[in-house]
């Protein structure tokens, strides 16, 4: 499993840390609108690099957080049960330490 995610299916796990999922409860048509948003953003990071043109890229990066959190992977969390954030921690420091280690095959 490359990228194995949660049994809440919060986050998945990337090099032993969380990275928060989109929203599930958004429609089909929005989520693919804000993922095709999300890909020209990053597209037009990459063309301020290349460019070396810093205003743009600030506005480019703006965009991909924009659409990062109208997707749920970033600002307030899309779930409504009061549980805390964990993106971006290790997962060796969160609740979800044993469950990864058991899917790792390793000992907690």
């Amino acid at each position: 499993m490359e990228h194995p995610l949660t049994p809440d299916g919060r986050y998945m796990v990337v090099h032993g840390r969380l990275w928060r999922l989109s929203n599930p409860n958004l429609p089909a048509k929005e989520r693919e609108r804000l993922v095709r948003d999300l890909m020209a953003a990053r597209r037009e990071v990459k063309a301020a690099m290349a460019a070396d043109d810093a205003e743009r890229l600030a506005t480019a990066r703006s965009s991909v957080n924009e659409a990062k959190v109208a997707l749920g992977e970033r600002g307030p969390v899309w779930w409504n049960d009061g549980a805390q954030d964990f993106n971006r921690h290790l997962v060796k420091n969160t609740p979800y330490r044993e469950w990864y280690e058991q899917l790792m095959g390793r000992q907690a």
